[in-house]
């Protein structure tokens, strides 16, 4: 096992090195430009995201596709793994997670529209899309289609089942001294209750916990910012100024350079938002739209909600506590987080278990429809049934075992998602540039939402 798992670190480490940042963000960019910054319809997106669209075709609602999609992408990357970046690459790595989120949202947004693009009906009415059905139906590459799709069902059980669990297990164990065993059951009965009623389900529990989960975390680190709010102002500088200078940061981030803020705050906000991994584009595809850019414009404002604002707002409490309590120690990513929140009365460390708790638990809901409809596109519907009760299962022995080789597998399956996807997105950009002129720029999507 120690072979093994020396193994997958290794590939982990190569595969999520600089060739993947360099291509991912270069995708980021590319896209941004391409599109003609879709970025500029952030509001227009925000506004469809609480709209209907009656009559058009789709399973769930629009903010309940962005929902589902919302639920697996905020996890405890927001939290520790913003911590990770600021101490493998001092507080300038706050500023590249954030800029990468920036470049992003057109990454996710043209994610969504070849979601929407190309999805399908199956004979039961419900709809299916998402890279797969990109890379077949657009690109006729149904090999890669199947490769991806084998991705995403692995990695369904690492990042997005197990390693969720057994993060809940250990914070529950280490705050309110539960058995492991016994959260297991819990969180095992608690998925199960909602995921076996299917992506109807499973969005309109999310529409509820995300925004809910969102909206608490954001205001529990607003209230720290303003404990901490004489150092919140040097906190920025010191972001800003040590993104480019490897000298500003000074003190015990010595030694951090450019270099190393650049790739861990580009490589945390890359696996923070997901954008190019190809997974929330599968939701995405169930949405009721009526044309793919009023969905794709509401994916996008997923990666801004993610890494635009919530994992800004980590940074930014992290880096000002480090100034506030100096005694802090930030060479560990976990214990950074830890450490930084406690230091806060009262409020500090319950946010830290709440936003913990949900975000893992809105992750395993979330990533257990995209598996499902990996699972799918492979074997057909025969098998929804058989992949959920894996998944539960999945879940107990996550919450009892040793996760190391887990989470250096977890993390090669993502990686490998990503390369058939942005084969997908860069091959197929011509198509999202042209389904962009025809309603966004030329004016057609305005005059629908005048008319709604």
């Amino acid at each position: 096992m120690e072979t093994i798992n020396a193994f997958f670190s290794l590939l982990s480490g190569f595969l999520w090195g600089w060739p993947m940042i360099i291509l991912l963000l270069g995708t980021h960019v590319f896209l941004t430009v391409r599109l003609r910054f879709p970025q500029r319809k952030l509001l227009t997106g925000i506004r469809l995201s609480v709209k209907k669209d009656p009559g058009a075709a789709g399973e769930v609602s629009q903010f309940g596709a962005l929902a589902t999609a919302l639920a697996a992408t905020i996890g405890t990357g927001n939290i520790v793994g913003v911590a990770t970046a600021v101490a493998l690459g001092g507080p300038g790595a706050v500023l590249w997670c954030w800029l990468t989120g920036i470049f992003g949202m057109s990454t996710k947004y043209a994610e969504g529209l070849l979601a929407v693009k190309y999805r399908v009906k199956a004979p039961n009415g419900q709809m299916y899309g998402g890279p797969m059905y990109a890379l077949e139906r657009g690109l006729g590459m149904k090999w890669l289609a199947v490769l991806f799709a084998v991705f995403t069902a692995l990695a369904s059980f690492g990042i997005g089942c197990t390693v969720q669990a057994n993060s809940i297990a250990l914070l529950a164990r280490e705050t309110f001294h539960v058995d492991a065993w016994m959260i297991g059951v819990f969180v095992c009965l608690l998925t199960a209750a909602v995921i076996l009623g299917g992506v109807k389900s499973i969005s309109r529990v999310c529409g509820v916990l995300v925004p809910f989960m969102a909206v608490f975390y954001v205001m529990g680190c607003l209230v720290i910012l303003v404990i901490n709010g004489a150092y919140v102002w040097p906190a920025l500088q010191l972001i800003v100024d040590s993104a480019f200078n490897p000298s500003a940061a000074g003190g015990g981030f010595v030694g951090a350079t450019v270099m190393m803020a650049a790739r861990y705050g580009i490589a945390r906000g890359l696996f923070s938002n997901e954008s190019g991994m190809g997974s929330a584009p599968i939701v995405a595809a169930a949405a009721q739209t009526r044309n793919p850019v009023r969905q794709a414009l509401v994916s996008s404002t997923g990666t801004f909600w993610d890494t635009v604002v919530i994992c800004a707002l980590t940074g930014l409490v992290l880096v000002s506590s480090i100034l506030a309590y100096p005694d802090i120690t930030y060479a560990d990513g976990a214990a950074l987080t830890k450490v930084a929140f406690s230091k806060i009365p009262y409020v500090g460390a319950p946010l830290l278990t709440f936003g913990i708790l949900t975000f893992a638990f809105s992750t395993i809901l979330g990533w257990s429809y995209y598996g499902e409809s990996a699972v799918n596109y492979i074997e057909g519907r025969r098998t929804n049934r058989f992949y959920r009760i894996l998944y539960i299962v999945a879940l107990f022995f996550g919450s009892i075992i040793d996760l190391d080789i887990i989470w250096n597998i977890a993390d090669c399956m993502n990686a490998l998602m990503a390369i058939p996807n942005l084969i997908a997105l860069i091959l197929l950009s011509g198509v999202a540039a042209r389904e962009t002129d025809k309603y966004l720029w030329a004016n057609r999507l305005d005059a629908e939402m005048e008319e709604q």
